[in-house]
Formats: C-alpha cells, structure tokens, sequence
C-alpha cells in the first residue's frame, strides 16, 4: 500500500497534453503500519562543535535485504505543520559493513530517503551532519557558547512503514564537557560527557528534547509530589540563575493549581526546560513531560519589570493535559511523515491560553491586575485591529500553520493568523461564564477540564478526541445547547467578547498606556498606536503594522514605510505620541514625512481622537466572574 497518490491533470496541462485522463504519480514511500520495528536503532549525537553550530548524527539501524526508506521528520508535534528543517541536513551518508550504499532521494517527497539493502546485511550505518542556523534569519538558534538546544526530530532518520512508536531507540549525547542537562529522558549511563539514555520509542524520543549548559540550575517543584517536577534552567551567565524564595514559591503554586485544576498528572516526572537567553532562539514548545520555554536573562533577577508574557510556564505546562494527552483526532497521527490536520486548535492552543493567562494569576506568576491588563490588550485586538473578521472565522485559522508557518505577514490584521490562539481563548472566556451564568455560580470550566483532560492519572498516550467529544462533555457538566454555541462564535465574522460583559467589564480606552502596552513597548522597542492611528512603528521609525481601512491606512501609509519626522521634527516614539496628543486639541492634520523605498512623501493623518489604549473596567451592578475566575483554586 502507497502513502499517497497524487493527481497531476495541472501538469498534463502544462505539457499540452490534449484529451488524455489525469496522470497519476506514486509516491514510493510506504504508509506506516501498526507493528513493531524489528530491532532497535541506536542514535549517537555529538553536540560539541559549539564553534560551527553543528550536530554529528550517527546511527545504526536494524534492516532486512530489500528497498528500505529513511524519513526525517516533517509534521513537528507543537508546530502543527511540515516546518522539519530538512534544509539544514547534509552529508548524509548510508553504509553497511564499511562499504557505501547508495541512496536517492523520493521525487516528490524531499523527508524521505530510499536505499536498496544488499542481500546479507543486517544493519546498516547513517551519518550526517545537521547544520543549525549561524543567525537568526537562518532559522532558530540552537548553539551558543552557553546553551544549547536538542531537538530529536532534527537529528534522526527513521525507518518509514511502522508507526513512530512502533520503533525502540537507544539515543546517547555527547556534550561539551562539564556542561548540565535537563530532559524527560531517563538516564542509563554517563561516562565522561557522553549520556546514553534509557531505550524508548521513537515517538516519545522526539517529544523528549535537552537542553544542556555551561551555566545551569535544577530546581525542584513538587518536592512532596507523587511524580517528580523540575525547572531546569540554563542562563547565558551565572548571574541570571539567582532565584528568590518568593519566586520559587510561585513556580511551586503553578504546580499546585494544575493539580486542582485537573485532578490528574499525564506524566511519570515533568521538565520545564527554561533558557534564559539573549543568544539562544526564543521558543515555547510543549511536549508530554517536558516544555522548551524561553525568556530573557532578567526573568528572575528583573521579577518586577519582566511580568509580561510570563504566562509562558503556564501554558505550556498546560499542555500536558490539553494538546498532548487528550489530542485533537486529526492531529492524532502515526508517524511525523504524514500531515496533520488542525481543526481541532482552538481547543488545543485556544483553551490553553485560557488557562495560562489564568493560571498565570492562580500562581502568582502575574498579579490580577497585570492579567486583567493582558485580557484588555486581547479584547481590544478583536474590538479594533481584527478588520480580516469581516471575510475570515477564528475557525478557518486552524489552517494558519500550514498556510503561513509564522512568516511574516504583510497586513496581519487583515489576514488574521492563528487567532485561534487569542481569539479562541475569548471563545473559552465565554464558555467558562455561560457555564456559571446557567448553574448559578454551581459549575465553570474547571469542571470541564478536569471532566475532559483530568482522566486516567498517570497516562501518557494520546487520549485523541472529536468536535462531539467537547460538546458531549459541556453538556455533562450543564446541559444546553454547546454545539450551536461553539459553532457561532468559530465560525462568526464578529468580534468574541460577550464572555468578558458576562464576566462584569468591559473595554474602555483612554491616554494612559497600561503596564502591559508599557512592558511591551519597552521590551520591543516599538509604539503601539494601534488604536488610535492604526499603525505601530519600530524605535527608528519603520511600520511593521498599519491597521487596514485605519485612519493611517486610508492616508495612504503602509507596512514597510519609514516615518522619517513628525510635523517637521525628526521622528521619535515620543515625539509621534506628542503630535497625536496635540492634533486632539486642534484642527491641523497630523503630518508625516515617509520613505517608502527610495522616495520620499508627505502623508497627512486628519486624526483628532488622541491617543488611544485599551483597559477593563467594571460594568455596575453586574458579577464579578473574572476575578472569580482569576482567584486560586482551594
């Protein structure tokens, strides 16, 4: 049986090919079966040439005389799309007995390897090099002096034709001497700074990364728990590995909530692998018993000043229970060769929002008031700088990993992507307050969630689940009409925000920045007009966003201009906030000096709203179900 078969009347076309029936081309690739591998491979990485940035792979893998097939993986767990860096493979080489075999890579699919095994051979060696990105442009940075990155998928080769976990490996790392290691792996050996790790499938192995350091702590958070919780953390420098009591306290209350919220653990021991890093790549990836989390050196030393987006622990821990053991069906799939399907994300990263901005202020990780400031930024996304709701659903941007896979984007408010994420958590706001609106304050989402992901303790498969499954669960809790519920919110071309009026606030907007607007400018060097001249500009002055149909929009600016000065003064953050807040009180257009490529060009903005930027405030005499909401669990 063949994986695929793909119809080519296009190409028929191309050729001029008149009257002929469609061609069909075979992709010689076998489709994964359900049986267990014979054999165990046994995958060596050498993680040592910090200079280049370059992972050595060698493996050995059991084989039988025949046509075999090598996959690299493709569909990556977390990024929901075909983004394994196969680009940066090279000098594969495939031996057996010391002789070379040679191999061709499949016509039509780039991720696979075929490979004629001669008769007598009963293993065969694979050596290659994968050479990681030097810069950021190239990818995410996964060697530095400091720290490094282990991401299994983008270092292994296997047999195609068995489900991933289907397949034993005995995985081993070499590391730069006298560097630390954090992983859900568990260790069998280490001599010197080589770590060979317990067999385990290969399913599991990928979702298993490292992340190893010169500079490195390991902190435990559960200390009294059934399954052991560590937060291992790697800095560019020992400094940044100072932690308080107080914040190890709240890392400790993150563990605690989970466990009342869920009432169930989908893991035999949990890494957070935490970086802390300038030079690494940034990431936040969730895996079964472990998450790869990055934040900047200050994450502990600067507590105060780096609340914002520190719901990142949260909700990729969350993900143990929603994503990775309950799973939405079409991402369900046997090996990382076969595509996945998405329909399921607003449930899968949607939800987990919700629970990280809430999570975030059960802990402590942020206060009430920082994560009421977070869901005020998130309303007013959908209130003002979502224009693409009037042709696209928040439904239709599951299919955003495929169709973008993070690229920039040039209009991004009018193209939407993977709103599911922000715009599903709204959606879940909405469902937490209808639930304790009909049960009279009896019911909420915590019994959804511990009715849906906290089952079978101590599981770590995949629990795979459908539309009807949520829905079915929903009205266990409190009986109604969930489906229709869900379906016109998903699917509408409106705004998500009738969960934050059943929760007792609404948006308001005034002149003053709140701390989160004022954490992100700081952080990413930006202004946020957004919401009064839809547009949002860099410190030197290029637009990286402008509202579509906003009032910069309609003056003729767009993304990719250069604001070179503002009313005749050269460009500043400050000075445009000054000339919004002048023209509130005046007539006079505000005035923009561009460079668009190689031209300049004067753009009057006839705007006198002043600056504008969002919070929540309370509506009288209603409940108070955010706070309700936000207090943490007994």
């Amino acid at each position: 049986m063949k994986r695929h078969l793909l119809t080519c009347a296009v190409l028929a076309a191309m050729a001029s090919v008149s009257a002929h029936a469609a061609v069909t081309i075979p992709a010689d690739v076998p489709a994964p079966q359900n049986v267990p591998y014979p054999g165990t491979l046994t995958l060596q990485v050498d993680a040592t040439d910090l200079a280049h940035r370059v992972f050595g792979v060698h493996e050995t893998i059991p084989v039988q005389a025949g046509k075999l097939t090598l996959l690299y993986p493709a569909w990556i767990p977390g990024d929901h799309s075909p983004t394994g860096p196969i680009d940066k493979v090279a000098g594969l080489k495939i031996s057996a007995g010391g002789k070379p075999l040679a191999w061709v890579r499949d016509q039509y699919d780039v991720y696979a390897f075929h490979v004629d095994v001669p008769a007598g051979v009963s293993s065969i060696d694979v050596d290659f090099q994968m050479l990681s990105a030097q810069n950021s442009g190239q990818g995410r940075i996964l060697m530095t002096p400091e720290m490094e990155s282990i991401q299994w998928a983008n270092v292994s080769l296997s047999p195609a034709g068995h489900y991933a976990r289907q397949i034993t490996v005995q995985p081993s790392v070499k590391l730069p001497v006298g560097w630390q290691f954090g992983t859900a792996l568990t260790t069998a050996s280490q001599v010197g700074n080589v770590v060979s790790f317990q067999p385990i499938n290969y399913d599991d192995l990928v979702d298993s990364p490292i992340l190893a350091g010169k500079y490195f702590k390991r902190l435990d958070l559960d200390p009294k728990g059934r399954s052991p919780v560590h937060l291992d953390i790697a800095a560019d420098d020992a400094t940044s590995l100072e932690v308080t009591p107080k914040e190890l306290e709240v890392h400790r209350n993150l563990v605690r909530q989970m466990d009342k919220l869920y009432g169930a653990r989908h893991y035999n021991h949990y890494d957070f692998l935490l970086s802390l890093t300038k030079k690494l790549g940034m990431i936040g990836l969730e895996h079964h018993r472990s998450s790869e989390d990055g934040a900047s050196p200050g994450y502990f030393t600067k507590w105060d000043d780096n609340w914002y987006g520190r719901d990142l622990l949260a909700h990729e821990y969350n993900h143990s229970w929603d994503g990775k053991y309950r799973r939405g069906f079409d991402l369900n799939t046997p090996n990382f060769d076969v595509p996945m399907g998405d329909s399921l994300l607003w449930v899968y990263e949607g939800q987990t929002q919700y629970w990280g901005y809430m999570m975030s202020a059960r802990s402590g990780l942020m206060t009430p008031e920082q994560d009421r400031d977070v869901w005020a930024l998130a309303a007013a996304t959908y209130d003002r700088n979502r224009p693409a709701l009037g042709w696209r659903s928040i439904a239709d941007t599951t299919n955003d990993p495929t169709i973008a896979q993070r690229a920039p984007l040039p209009y991004r408010n009018y193209q939407m992507s993977e709103d599911y994420y922000v715009g599903g958590a709204l959606i879940w706001l909405s469902v937490d307050t209808k639930l304790r609106e009909l049960s009279h304050e009896k019911k909420s989402l915590n019994d959804f969630a511990h009715a849906f992901f906290g089952v079978n303790d101590g599981a770590w498969d995949v629990d795979p689940y459908h539309f009807e499954d949520v829905v079915s669960t929903l009205n266990s809790i409190v009986p109604y009409d969930w489906a229709s519920f869900l379906r016109s919110r998903l699917d509408a071309h409106k705004a998500p925000l009738d969960g934050l009026e059943r929760a007792g606030w609404k948006l308001s907007y005034d002149a003053t920045p709140s701390p989160a607007i004022a954490a992100s400018e700081a952080h990413r060097h930006y202004i946020d007009a957004i919401y009064s001249l839809g547009l949002a500009a860099r410190a030197d002055g290029s637009l990286y966003d402008v509202v579509w149909n906003g009032p910069a929009f309609k003056a003729g600016l767009g993304a990719g201009m250069v604001i070179t000065a503002v009313n005749g003064k050269t460009f500043s953050p400050d000075v445009l906030k000054a000339a919004i807040t002048a023209a509130k009180t005046g007539t006079a257009p505000i005035e923009l000096m561009v460079k668009n490529f190689d031209e300049f060009q004067t753009i009057k903005i006839d705007y006198h709203g002043g600056l504008q930027y969002p919070h929540l405030v309370r509506i009288p005499n209603t409940k108070d179900r955010l706070s309700a909401i936000m207090a943490p669990m007994k």
